[in-house]
């Protein structure tokens, strides 16, 4: 099980393929499982990392809370370990958070940049939003957990295929490593401390924004203010999408990722 000491945790990655590196980064709650459908494609154009953050999967609880900054920190760690002087750079959710701090940092590390149904700041409203979550995640079980995810991230469209709710809630249930509830809020309240809006204006990084016409939990005009900010950033809106595109519209989100990166 290859892992890396970075910035005072243990993540755990998965070095897949070969080639121009592309680096992803995972969203709230979620572990390396949830690029099951986009390793394949991904690794057969490019050397693809993939890892968990700090307080998922099998990566280390944190001791206390921290900021999106924090993560940026131990993710361009990672990439020092694993030998990344400059690659591409995908971020997907509170990964899209994490890949913006990133490329602020080290803008001459990071080749392009693809914000995926992420979010510029948070606000007064999103730090109430993640009280109210926080305190209900802690009561309950994680198959409740599970099937709140669900609805968040897959649409009703989804819902009426023939046993698909069913197959992915069993595969989410099958996971060994599922985040402690505790870890849920810290990562969860980091999000909504958030705000790269002031600064993304400077950034000079080739950028492209994807959002999810149909996206309740980061709702498409986030996506749309988050190309606003960034120069010359590409705005690309799957239609009909939810929040989780990378599963239930999966070769589409590949090929818009792999499209730009070859561009």
């Amino acid at each position: 099980m290859p892992t890396a000491e970075c910035n005072g945790q243990t993540l755990y990655y998965e070095d897949h393929g070969e080639g121009d590196p592309l680096l992803c980064v995972m969203g709230l709650s979620a572990n390396t499982l949830a690029w099951a459908l986009q390793v394949q494609p991904f690794a057969a154009a490019h050397r693809t990392v993939i890892f968990d953050n700090r307080d998922a999967g099998r990566s280390s609880m944190a001791q206390g809370d921290y900021e999106i900054r924090d993560m940026a920190d131990d993710t361009l760690a990672l990439a020092d370990h694993v030998g990344l002087e400059r690659f591409h750079l995908l971020g997907y959710s509170m990964g899209g958070a994490i890949a913006q701090e990133v490329a602020l940092a080290a803008p001459e590390r990071v080749k392009s940049l693809t914000l995926a149904v992420t979010f510029a700041s948070g606000s007064a409203w999103a730090r109430k939003l993640t009280e109210v979550w926080g305190a209900r995640r802690l009561k309950q079980s994680w198959e409740e957990f599970v099937d709140e995810l669900l609805l968040l991230n897959v649409s009703e469209a989804f819902f009426e295929l023939d046993g698909a709710v069913d197959y992915l809630r069993s595969m989410m249930l099958a996971d060994p490593h599922p985040q402690p509830a505790e870890a849920f809020v810290r990562q969860l309240s980091a999000s909504g401390r958030h705000d790269a809006a002031g600064r993304l204006p400077g950034l000079e990084v080739p950028t492209q924004v994807i959002g999810g016409e149909r996206d309740i939990l980061v709702p498409i005009w986030k996506s749309k203010q988050l190309a606003q900010l960034i120069p010359a950033a590409r705005l690309t809106v799957i239609e009909g999408s939810p929040h989780g595109a990378n599963l239930e519209r999966a070769e589409e989100f590949n090929q818009l990722v792999l499209d730009f990166v070859a561009s």
